[in-house]
């Protein structure tokens, strides 16, 4: 099932040429790193399925109907819960964010761990390559943070430190 996960993400992340920000490297490069920190912690097949999966649906015409179809409800459902809600015409970004968050504090803790491990490789990114949008950015992540606690303990540590660090 994991193959036909990173085949799936793949083939709906190319079929819009997404690129990475700042690299312009495909984006199922962020997908792989999410999976990698994933599968360093405790996991299961559907959380290592839901990691290659996460951005699928808030990122290209993929639906959450047709993720179900074809990975079933466990899969699915983790996938529901990674995704943000908010849309353009629901305020400016603070006001998005928030609404992102109070849907993120509602997810399970294998969503959560999820979660975190694509905080840490998306923080990595950014701190790397545009330390000025990297202080907006963190302050973020500090907010989101504190929705995670469910998640892995080694992530959010990770987590953590990445944040505090960076954030200086």
């Amino acid at each position: 099932m994991e193959h036909r996960a990173k085949e799936f993400a793949t083939l709906y992340h190319g079929s819009i040429d997404q690129r990475r920000k700042y690299t312009n490297e495909p984006y199922i490069n962020h997908p792989a790193a999410v999976v990698e920190l994933v599968r360093s912690v405790p996991h299961s097949e559907a959380m290592i399925c839901a990691a290659w999966l996460h951005d699928v649906v808030e990122d290209t015409p993929c639906t959450l109907d047709e993720v179900e179809r074809v990975f079933g409800s466990e899969v699915s459902s983790l996938v529901g819960m990674l995704t943000n809600v908010s849309r353009p015409i629901d305020g400016n970004r603070a006001m998005r964010r928030a609404l992102d968050r109070a849907h993120t504090a509602k997810a399970s803790a294998q969503a959560k761990t999820i979660k975190l491990a694509d905080l840490i490789d998306n923080s990595r990114s950014i701190a790397a390559h545009d330390p000025k949008f990297a202080e907006v950015c963190l302050a973020e992540k500090i907010l989101l943070l504190n929705v995670l606690k469910e998640g892995d303990a080694t992530l959010m540590e990770m987590a953590w430190a990445l944040v505090v660090t960076n954030s200086r």
